[in-house]
């Protein structure tokens, strides 16, 4: 096992990632902090806002206040050194919809292979498979972006492609103003559509996702295991929806000819930053990690008429 959990990950700085969907909260433990470090909540709530379900009628319904409490590790805005250990409690839980699906395995969902492996499942919301698992690691990141931020090293991300439509222009600002977070504006209705479709149709889409790695020094990342696209792709494809990853120009390179697929080198630096560039050099960060793009599965679900359980919304990849 590559990390001392599989509910953790991190090794210097890591993060411990705690409750059910369907449970009292979900909550994430930072360890490995330094203390004295300034401790930004309103910043991470602003995070946590962008994630936080039933914004509009394309993303799941269920409707979370999805409000940070600090139960440890921060006094007078500062890190203590010790474990800092933030909550979110659940409030729009309801947990009654499930009763008639208790006993059933749904298409698609670790229901059966929970089942199988523990002797227990939780049939409330998916219980740890649930993708409301990933409100620890927002605030995790949110956390650590901080801290990046003053390094000169920016995050960024945005849905590339919903439905198989995919934009090409990127307008930052237009993210933050629709409820996708596609960054074309002239993709976006076709996209809107597709996602109201299946939602009329019972059904769901998914989708690609692409975040932007900006400033980093050049040599992060290590040898053979450590590869820094490795930890990348090990930390999104632990995310349920997740199916691929690619880092760079990705699976194109392997349609190119190696004159083609190259990164120049600068006196400060290779430049990987481009889109289309093939990514990192030998696992180790260059100056900048080219765009990483990560595909979303669909909700799971059965055509309706079917015999199997149907979800009647669809989540749009976040």
């Amino acid at each position: 096992m590559l990390f001392d959990s599989p509910s953790t990950f991190g090794r210097a700085f890591r993060m411990l990632s705690f409750g059910e969907s369907h449970g009292p909260a979900v909550g994430v433990v930072l360890d490995g902090v330094k203390p004295g470090l300034p401790f930004d909540l309103e910043a991470i709530q602003q995070e946590m806002d962008r994630r936080r379900p039933g914004q509009s009628d394309l993303v799941t319904p269920r409707n979370e206040g999805d409000r940070v409490r600090v139960l440890s590790g921060v006094f007078e805005g500062k890190t203590t050194g010790h474990p800092i250990a933030l909550v979110v409690f659940n409030e729009n839980q309801k947990s009654g919809d499930y009763k008639a699906i208790a006993e059933l395995f749904r298409p698609g969902h670790a229901d059966l292979t929970f089942d199988r492996k523990y002797g227990i499942r939780d049939p409330r919301g998916g219980g740890r498979s649930s993708g409301r698992e990933t409100l620890a690691r927002v605030a995790a990141g949110a956390w650590a972006k901080q801290q990046l931020a003053g390094m000169g090293v920016t995050i960024r991300g945005f849905n590339r492609e919903i439905a198989g439509i995919a934009g090409v222009a990127v307008d930052w600002d237009f993210v933050e103003r629709n409820p996708l977070r596609v960054a074309d504006p002239s993709t976006f209705e076709a996209q809107k559509w597709a996602v109201e479709d299946a939602r009329a149709e019972g059904d769901s889409v998914g989708g690609v996702a692409e975040v932007w790695i900006e400033g980093l020094p050049i040599g992060l990342g290590d040898p053979t295991f450590a590869k820094l696209d490795a930890l990348l792709a090990y930390a999104a494809m632990s995310i349920g929806a997740v199916k691929g990853v690619e880092l760079g120009s990705g699976f194109a390179s392997a349609r190119k000819r190696g004159s083609e697929n190259n990164d120049p080198i600068l006196p400060e630096g290779c430049d990987a930053g481009e889109p289309g560039a093939p990514g990192t050099q030998s696992g180790w960060s260059p100056r900048a990690v080219p765009p990483g793009r990560h595909s979303s599965k669909m909700t799971p679900a059965a055509p309706l008429g079917a015999s199997a359980p149907v979800r009647r919304w669809c989540c749009a990849p976040r």
